[in-house]
Formats: C-alpha cells, sequence, structure tokens
C-alpha cells in the first residue's frame, strides 16, 4: 500500500521509492572509498524529498531545508576538513530553514508547560546537546570552537520548535535527525580514525538520517 494516490505508477510514489532506492544504495556504498556513485545517491536520497514536496504542493520552506541538507549531504559524502565544514554550513542552513518552518506552522510555546512529555523532550535535547559540546570542546582547535556552538544552538533550537507542532512524525523526525547529528559528530571529531567502530557508526548515522528526514517529509505532506 503506498502513501499517496495513485497506485505505484502515481508520480509522488514513484519519486519516493526512488528517494529510498537512492537510501539504500548508498547504505551499501559505506565500506568503500568515496566516489562519484555513492556521493550522487547520498545526495538523491533526500533532494528527491524535497521533489517530492514540490510535486505534492508542500512548503516552500520544506523544500529549501531539504535542498539545503541534499547540499550538505553532497559535502559529508567525501573526506577531508572542508567538506567537513562545507557540509555543517549546509546543515546549519537547513537547521535555521526547519526552525523558521516549524515555527510558522507551530501551535505555540505553550505546548510545551500544558503537555509536560514535550517539556521533558526539550528538556533531554538541551542535556544531550550541551554534554555533546562538552565532550567536542576538549578535542577540537580554537577555530572549530564558534562553528560547533552555532552549529548547536540551531540544534537545540529546531528540536525545541518542532515540539510546538501538533505532529508526533515530524517530532520524532526530528529526535532521529539529533541522534544522527550526535552520531556523525562522534565519529568525525571523537573517534580515533583506525577505530573499529566506525563503519556501524556510518551505517547507524545514516540511517537516523534518511529516516529522520523522511518522517519530516511525510509529516509535513501526509498530516
Amino acid at each position: 500500500m503506498m502513501p499517496f494516490p495513485g497506485g505505484i505508477d502515481a508520480n509522488a510514489n514513484a519519486t519516493l521509492l526512488f528517494s529510498l532506492a537512492a537510501a539504500v544504495i548508498y547504505a551499501f556504498s559505506l565500506g568503500m572509498r568515496p566516489r562519484l556513485s555513492p556521493s550522487a545517491a547520498r545526495t538523491l536520497a533526500v533532494a528527491m524529498l524535497a521533489v517530492l514536496v514540490v510535486q505534492q504542493g508542500g512548503p516552500w520552506l520544506l523544500v529549501a531545508a531539504l535542498g539545503a541538507s541534499a547540499i550538505g549531504d553532497a559535502f559529508l559524502s567525501r573526506d577531508g576538513e572542508k567538506a567537513f565544514l562545507g557540509g555543517t554550513a549546509s546543515f546549519l542552513a537547513a537547521h535555521v530553514l526547519y526552525v523558521v518552518l516549524f515555527l510558522r506552522a507551530s501551535s505555540g510555546l505553550g505546548l510545551l508547560s500544558a503537555e509536560p512529555w514535550r517539556g521533558i523532550i526539550a528538556l533531554a535535547m538541551a542535556v544531550s546537546v550541551l554534554a555533546m559540546v562538552f565532550a567536542l570542546q576538549r578535542r577540537i582547535g580554537p577555530a572549530l570552537r564558534l562553528p560547533i556552538y552555532v552549529h548547536a544552538a540551531a540544534l537545540l533550537a529546531m528540536g525545541i520548535a518542532a515540539l510546538t507542532l501538533n505532529s508526533v512524525g515530524v517530532i520524532g523526525g526530528i529526535v532521529l535527525l539529533m541522534l544522527s547529528d550526535g552520531l556523525l559528530a562522534a565519529e568525525k571529531l571523537l573517534l580515533p580514525a583506525i577505530s573499529p567502530h566506525r563503519i556501524w557508526v556510518r551505517y547507524g548515522v545514516w540511517a537516523l538520517y534518511y529516516a529522520g528526514q523522511l518522517a519530516i517529509t511525510l509529516g509535513f505532506l501526509l498530516g
């Protein structure tokens, strides 16, 4: 059963399947050296979600956030400090776009106190982000500290903004994105270069990240 009307031949369902196929192809390439084909698959996985939103007449801010994320994916599918910084900048832009999108669709910050589970999740997000920043700042140079602080603040703002929505799918998607972001930071900046844990961390980063983007997209389109 497909999520959009018209069966598997409908444009929306075909686009969604194309995105899923690209995500699976990239997952199978994680153990390989960075090459053009895996980079294209990673970029297309989320770019096709942006196409899906356009097809369904979804919010343009969601299209922009997914587009910025796809650009970040293109950077992070390559190795090197410049690629990492380019990816970080792209995802910072995506986080800001998500914050604006969520606040425009928000039911108000009062939900955080009116429904205690939202406040508990917000507190857990804040503690997790602060703990990661504390762990990272002891391992990075002064030049990277400000970008890390800004990225962490945007990430937390995105999480709290999502909690003001009446969409469990979107909230769940943001939680998955934040978990993915934490794992990515640990892989890039905390794990030793020859750590045997790197490969499973990469699988975890990608699975959580793509599932999060998919949940946010479907939360807006089907919610």
